[in-house]
C-alpha cells in the first residue's frame, strides 16, 4: 500500500460522464483507482481519455479512501476555469506525448 504522485500538470479522464459533467457543468468528481495525491489548489490540464488537451481545471480536493468493496481509490473535485482554445488543445496535446503519455499517437 503506498500513494502514487501525479504529475502536477496532468488530469486525464478515463471516463467520458465525468468529463461531459467538468464541460457541462462546470465541476466534476473523478475516480481513480489506488491512493494517489493530487496537488489541491493547483490548476492543471485537463484531457479527454483519448490523451487531447481540452481545459485548464483546479484541483479543489483530493481523497483518498478504501471503499465498501475493500478497493483503494481516490477521489478528485475539481473546478473549470476554462476550456482551451484549437491552438492551446493542440500545443498541449503534443506536449503531453513527448512528456507525459509517450511519443505513440
Amino acid at each position: 500500500m503506498g500513494f502514487q504522485t501525479e504529475f502536477n500538470s496532468v488530469c486525464k479522464f478515463k471516463n467520458e460522464q465525468e468529463l461531459y459533467e467538468l464541460l457541462e457543468y462546470g465541476r466534476t468528481k473523478m475516480v481513480k483507482q489506488g491512493f494517489r495525491v493530487y496537488p489541491t489548489g493547483e490548476m492543471v490540464i485537463a484531457y479527454t481519455p483519448d490523451n487531447t488537451a481540452v481545459a485548464i481545471v483546479k484541483i479543489s480536493a483530493s481523497i483518498a479512501e478504501i471503499n465498501f468493496q475493500s478497493q483503494e481509490v481516490t477521489a478528485v473535485e475539481m473546478e473549470l476555469v476554462r476550456k482551451l482554445n484549437e491552438e492551446e488543445s493542440r500545443v498541449q496535446t503534443a506536449l503531453a506525448y513527448e512528456m507525459f503519455f509517450g511519443l505513440d499517437r
